[in-house]
């Protein structure tokens, strides 16, 4: 068989291996043995399945093949950021983070090749979408920044948001399908608690993921309660207005009861202004939640300025005073861009 023509193994589920080597006169079993080197041990070649005979083994290479990703580059930050530039077996490019803490190791995945969505202060929204990942796509980027925190920090990884290049909702069935298979026994077997879907706001898919009973945690890039301001910063946002956004983040703690979380970046002339502040307190009436102020991360043009350090004080004493918990996010790897916002696939041509 040529091997433009093989199917990608990891397209198969574990019954369809099991079929699949009983109509080839082996043993059922011999597909749970594969299925668990595919998705359990993350192996990228067939020769890597040690319990399986030659012949099994070269039977699995006639038919198939595994499109896995390849670490193209990795750079380290001065704070211990790393940054990988991910090449997908087509070619293309995307980029994934490791950012350590004193207590945890987080991954910030990517789930699309550029973006489906044009928020103007995102440097990866400049690249427009190429195409979805695939399930194993994400799936691999956990595998291999899990084998970088054992190995730069001596701990597993902790944590996983779909922070990184592309808008995960808009990749709706291949991210849920990879947050299934990471938090699967029969994958990595990572809490789904651990996991944070981060999205610019699609309320039709905040609320079918509300549906799904993941048990992942949400987070919505904001940046703005009021509906002008959105709409310029985030020119989507004229189809999927923010109303639509507050009852969708209503539905989802109705179903859930899991807090939301906002992120949210003040620009100086922008958001930063004392009515910029009660828009946001009055959107977050809408459900429980916790804000993360984000430190700002140009992307070289000048049209986005960090607010001032007494603005964005302003903001933390509003919402302390309404209850909401409130963290400041200095940001890392910003010397590699690896820190939100910078992920542009600058090693493309590598």
């Amino acid at each position: 068989m040529d091997a433009a023509e093989k199917s990608d193994i990891r397209k198969l589920s574990r019954e369809a291996l099991r079929i699949f080597f009983t109509e080839n006169g082996e043993q059922a079993f011999r597909g749970n043995q594969v299925y668990e080197w595919l998705w359990q041990k993350g192996a990228h070649s067939f020769e890597a399945m040690t319990n399986l005979s030659l012949a099994h083994r070269e039977l699995l290479t006639t038919h198939f093949t595994i499109n896995h990703i390849a670490v193209d580059q990795m750079q380290r930050s001065s704070d211990g950021t790393i940054k990988n530039a991910v090449r997908l077996h087509d070619g293309l490019i995307v980029e994934s983070v490791l950012i350590p803490t004193a207590s945890r190791t987080t991954a910030c995945v990517s789930s699309q090749v550029g973006c489906s969505l044009d928020c103007r202060f995102c440097a990866t929204a400049r690249l427009k979408r190429m195409r979805n990942l695939n399930p194993d796509e994400i799936f691999d980027q956990v595998v291999v920044i899990d084998r970088q925190s054992r190995l730069y920090f001596g701990r597993p990884l902790s944590n996983i948001v779909f922070m990184g290049m592309g808008e995960p909702l808009m990749n709706y069935p291949n991210v849920v399908k990879a947050i299934r298979m990471i938090s699967s026994e029969e994958g990595l077997g990572m809490s789904p608690k651990r996991i944070t879907v981060s999205t610019s706001g699609v309320p039709k898919m905040i609320r079918k993921l509300a549906d799904e009973e993941l048990r992942c945690n949400l987070a919505v890039s904001l940046h703005s309660a009021v509906e002008e301001t959105r709409t310029e910063i985030m020119p989507f946002n004229a189809k999927m207005p923010l109303q639509e956004l507050k009852d969708a983040i209503e539905y989802w703690y109705d179903k859930t009861r899991s807090r939301i979380t906002y992120e949210y970046v003040v620009w100086e002339g922008i958001n930063d202004k004392p009515a910029d502040i009660r828009a946001f307190l009055d959107f977050c009436k809408a459900a429980p939640c916790k804000v993360n102020l984000i430190e700002y991360n140009p992307i070289d043009d000048g049209d986005f300025r960090q607010a001032s350090e007494q603005a964005i004080q302003s903001y933390v004493r509003a919402l302390e005073s309404a209850g909401i918990t409130v963290t400041v996010r200095r940001s890392r790897g910003k010397d590699i861009d690896a820190a939100c916002g910078q992920l542009a696939n600058k090693q493309a041509n590598l």
